[in-house]
């Protein structure tokens, strides 16, 4: 009889012991997935603070940094907004403010497209979005405004066309400065086009839209008219809207007054005019390029017999002969950059170059004019 007391005891034992440890383990096993759950979540909360939309910003400070949107500190305007100096005390640098006009049509679906474009691109040539605002301002009406790095040198269009008021300050461009702007500008394009997730169309490149920062490098800006292209099977597909864009006269491809499909040909024939503006000096709306003889044309026709006739004074020797190895270069260089200006600019989307090679052939022009 003792002998079975004991089995039994012993038996008895043993499962406690089993369920005991049991327990044990299945309350270790909770501890290692609760902290595990935990860790994920803050590296998600963390991820997702990274990869929002910038931290908003209030009217206030807004309205203090810029002392009231007083126009001494209006830099430009634009279709949908206007863009003032600002000073951030809290980040102890001026900055670009873009102010929304709420009251224009389609402003709303411009501050949208903007934020939209912005909110995952990052590239040296573009401009670098800070932080954003959605507010009510002191009279209690709706206030929108993206806050973007300051430029000190102002738009390209100031260089290439400076104002009466500003003769004062020598706002020129050498060819080396314009080349190396349309390197930065047909960087920025390529990213848009190639380097992101979902490409980007702009539809609206224009000199207004490129600002220089202290070291003169380029960067676009105003994304209020972007696109993001659907893709199917990785191949980017032009999109419809049922918004009329198009862009600026003169810098928009003909296709966008026949249709309203956006598509990266048409950054790509914008950029082809915005080249041959900085070589030849004139805006594609000037009086003598109305009608049928655009800057394409305009630029076509001097291009095998007269180049350097139509070429931007400012950009030629001031002497003949002077620095003849120079003027040779500057040649080549000019006609590389006419010839790439012009096959971006062809009236036919198909026939554009497209920006991969327009880098690839700008970057050996540089090589060849740089070289001593």
């Amino acid at each position: 009889m003792p002998c079975q007391r004991y089995g039994k005891n012993n038996h008895h034992n043993l499962k406690l012991a089993i369920i005991v440890i049991c327990v044990v383990v299945c309350l270790t096993l909770l501890s290692i997935v609760v902290v595990f759950l935990s860790k994920k979540k803050k590296r998600t909360s963390s991820l997702t603070a990274s990869t929002s939309q910038p931290s908003m910003v209030s009217y206030q400070i807004l309205h203090h940094s810029t002392q009231g949107f007083t126009t001494s500190n209006l830099i430009g305007s634009g279709s949908f907004g206007s863009v003032y100096k600002g000073f951030l005390e809290s980040e102890h640098k001026f900055v670009a403010i873009k102010v929304i006009n709420l009251q224009m049509s389609g402003a709303h679906k411009s501050f949208i497209a903007e934020c939209n474009a912005l909110k995952f691109i990052r590239h040296r040539n573009l401009v670098k979005i800070l932080t954003c605002c959605t507010s009510i301002d002191y009279s209690g009406q709706e206030f929108k405004a993206l806050v973007f790095e300051y430029m000190p040198n102002g738009s390209l269009e100031k260089w290439l066309h400076p104002s009466a008021e500003i003769t004062d300050r020598l706002y020129t461009l050498d060819l080396t400065q314009r080349l190396n702007i349309v390197i930065d500008v047909a960087s920025a394009l390529h990213y848009l086009h190639y380097g992101c997730e979902q490409p980007v169309v702009h539809c609206d490149l224009k000199p207004e839209n490129v600002v220089l920062d202290d070291d003169m490098v380029a960067h676009v800006t105003d994304f209020g008219l972007a696109r993001l292209l659907s893709m199917t099977n990785g191949d980017p597909h032009n999109q419809s809207s049922t918004t009329v864009l198009k862009g600026t006269i003169g810098y928009a491809p003909p296709e966008y007054g026949m249709s309203c499909e956006v598509s990266m040909q048409g950054d790509v024939y914008s950029f082809g005019i915005l080249v041959l503006e900085m070589v030849t000096g004139r805006r594609p709306m000037e009086e003598m390029l109305k009608d049928d003889n655009n800057l394409h044309n305009y630029v076509k026709m001097a291009y095998s017999h007269n180049l350097l006739e139509i070429t931007d004074s400012t950009l030629l020797p001031k002497q003949i002969g002077e620095e003849e190895n120079y003027t040779k270069k500057l040649t080549m260089c000019v006609f590389s950059l006419i010839r790439v200006g012009l096959a971006c600019s062809v009236e036919s989307p198909n026939e554009r170059m497209n920006m991969a090679d327009v880098t690839r052939e700008l970057n050996l022009t540089k090589d060849v004019f740089l070289r001593d």
